[in-house]
Order: C-alpha cells, then structure tokens, then sequence
C-alpha cells in the first residue's frame, strides 16, 4: 500500500472517529449534556486525534527511514499496512475513554500542544541538521586544504588538476561590496517611501503606492538578471564606466548592486511601514499637542519608536542581498578579484558555491568540499548580522503601555 494511500485513509478514519465520538458522547449524556466534563465536541477530537497521530508518527519515520535508504521499497506496504493498524487501534481506545469523567478537552489540549512542540521541534532539528552537514563536510575539507590559505588567501582560482588556490578573501569582496551597495539604494528609499505612506500619504495614494512597490517583490531574480545584463549594465558602460576610463564591460559590481536594491525595496518599504503604522497613534498625538511640528514628530518620536522593528527589516534586506545570485551572475560577473573600482566585473560567495557544486567534479576534491567551507563561512556572517541587529534592538527598545 503506497503511503500516500495510507494518509488519506487514515484521515478518513479521523473522520469517522470524529463523527462516532460526538455521536457516542451525546449518547452517554442523554438528554443533559452538563452530565459531561466536556462538550460532545471535544470527545469527537480527542477520538479523530487519537487515531490521526498515531498513523502520522509511523508514516513520518517510515518516510525518512525511505529516505535514508534503511527501508527498502518492498517493506513500503507493510509502513502502510501499520499506519492503517495504528489508527484503527487508536480509534477503538479513544472511543472506549468516552465517558462522563474524561476530560476530553484537556485531552484534546495536550496533543495539540504537543504537536505545536513538534513543529517548533522540527524548525529546530532542521536547523542543527543544516548546521552539522556544513561544519563535518568543512571539517574534511580543511584536512584537505590548508586553513590559513583559505581564510587569509587574496586568490581564487580552482583548478581540478590540482594546485588550486582557494582564498575567500576576493569572494568575501565582492559580497560585501555589492550587498553594501544594494543597501545604500534600498534602505533610503524603502525607509523614505515608508514613512511617507505611513504619515503623509492619503488613504488613496497609500491604496495605489502600496500595492505597486509590493509588486517588486513577487519579481523573479533570473527577471532582475536580465535586467542588470540587458538594461544597466550596457547603461553604465556606455554613459560611465568607457567616458570616464573606469572598464569596458557591462558586468560590474555597481550594476548588480543597483538592481540588487530595487529588488530589496519593498523588503525594506513594506516591513517599515508595517511598523510605523504600529506605533501608538496617542504618541503622534502627544508630540504634535507639545508643539512639535509632523516631521520632528516623526524624527523624534515615531522613528525611535519604530527602530527595533527597522532594524530587523534592514537585516532581513542585508541577509537577502549576501544570499543572492542570480542578479550576481548575470549583472556582476565571475571575476573573482578585488578593486575598488564599482564598475569592475567582480564574484560573490554564493555563486561560487553554485559553480563549485556544478560538473562532474570529484565529491571528495577540495574544489568541490570548498563550497560548504563558503557556505560555513555564509553562515556565521548571517549569524553575526542577527546578534548585532539583536544588541541594536535591546539597547534602543523601549516599552509604551
């Protein structure tokens, strides 16, 4: 029996039990339901859960079990046949507990929490599972490759025949230097449009300006690509980089950082002005009564309010520019190097680690292990954006009951 087959009978089976708990619980009642601890309803779920949960745990190990090849395909049925087992017993003990006593709705409370504390549990193991896989494939990397060479080396240059040079100082460069870029053009004009939508802008205009910068946001990133490499990129070339002497391509780090910062906009816009318009109107209210005019109201009051929730929507803009590839590859390049000049074609981590990871490559080469060293590296660089984003927003919280 494919287990797919298996769920949805056991979902009708919840069904059914529901049906029967409530149908059984009325029964017992008689003609005064106040005879029961818990409404009639409450028996149906605890009888529908207790069938459901059971079946889902066996069809969730047997899953991953598949999954980690420890199950073979032949012993699917029988994961099956057990989950289908597993449900009809549940179903027969929760509705043998019907009864005047049973405390059905504490029940049917504590399995629904203890599926919530599985969920949250689930978050959390794929977490550490993420992390583990990075930091056991970075570990046989470097007792393959040198360390030092790798954090403190300024080339990169993989060569699967060897003597490979595998330094992450131009990669780190270049995403630092595009993502800080991005930020420079999303940050003002996110934050600027926010605030002007939250505090000037009327119902009407907010209606039409909203919507319109939120539709930047459901734009692929092959379509802002393609933009950088069609539109900007041969832009700035021609009007910039050749008059001024500064490059002759159209892949550069100021392309894909422009495009990058339209794209974060409305991460930017939408996220701040969500939390501008959270700040309690009384505040507005106190600060424009003391005399203060609408824009020291909103420099000194609504902002310093808003600051932590800013914060975290600016993290969340810096976060999305560092992961970023596709507007890199097709707007910034494959160089790896290092320069000053913003109109020079440069790399960032993230698209090394997709043409690392691509080919027919050995698995077990240190041009190949190098890409979890960078994603490690990808890692505690997010990592450390969270804490001081964290620290930011516990020392300028402030509490308004």
């Amino acid at each position: 029996m494919p287990l797919s087959w298996a769920l949805f009978a056991s979902l009708l089976l919840a069904t059914a039990g529901f049906l029967v708990g409530r149908s059984r619980a009325f029964a017992v009642a008689g003609a005064d339901s106040r005879v029961l601890h818990s409404r009639p309803t409450y028996h149906g779920y605890s009888v529908a859960l207790t069938a459901l949960l059971p079946a889902l745990a066996i069809l969730a190990i047997g899953t991953i079990l598949r999954l980690m090849d420890m199950v073979p395909d032949a012993a699917v049925p029988v994961v099956g046949i057990l989950a289908l087992l597993a449900a009809v017993a549940g179903l027969g003990w929760g509705v043998t507990r019907i009864g005047r006593g049973f405390q059905a709705r504490n029940a049917v409370e504590r399995m629904v929490l203890g599926l919530l504390m599985l969920c949250s549990l689930i978050a959390i193991v794929t977490t550490v599972g993420i992390v583990l896989s990075l930091v056991f494939e970075t570990g046989r990397f470097f007792q393959v490759y040198d360390w030092k060479t790798f954090f403190f080396g300024t080339e990169w240059t993989p060569r699967f025949q060897g003597n490979s040079e595998l330094g992450i100082v131009p990669l780190l460069w270049g995403t630092m230097y595009i993502s800080l870029i991005a930020l420079l053009v999303a940050v003002p004009i996110g934050l600027f449009a926010a605030i002007y939508m939250s505090e000037y802008a009327t119902p009407r205009i907010r209606s039409l300006a909203k919507p319109a910068i939120e539709v930047l946001a459901g734009i692929p990133t092959i379509v802002y690509g393609l933009f950088a490499l069609i539109t900007v990129g041969p832009m700035l070339r021609d009007y910039f980089a050749e008059p001024l002497g500064l490059g002759s391509s159209g892949s550069s780090v100021l392309t894909a950082g422009l495009v990058m910062g339209i794209m974060l906009i409305p991460f930017v816009s939408s996220l701040s002005d969500d939390i501008i318009n959270a700040v309690p109107q009384s505040l507005r209210d106190g600060a424009l009564g003391l005399g203060s005019t609408p824009s020291e109201t909103v420099r000194q009051v609504v902002l310093p309010a808003a600051l932590p929730g800013i914060v975290g929507a600016i993290l969340l803009a810096a976060s999305r520019a560092i992961g970023e590839t596709m507007i890199v590859v097709l707007g910034a390049g494959a160089a790896a190097q290092m320069s000053l000049n913003p109109l020079e074609a440069m790399t960032t981590i993230t698209v090394k680690i997709v043409s690392q990871l691509t080919g027919d490559s050995d698995f077990n080469s240190p041009e190949t292990l190098v890409a979890f060293a960078l994603g490690l590296t990808l890692f505690v660089i997010t990592l450390g954006l969270n804490i001081v984003a964290l620290y930011i927003v516990r020392k300028y919280r402030e509490q308004y009951e």
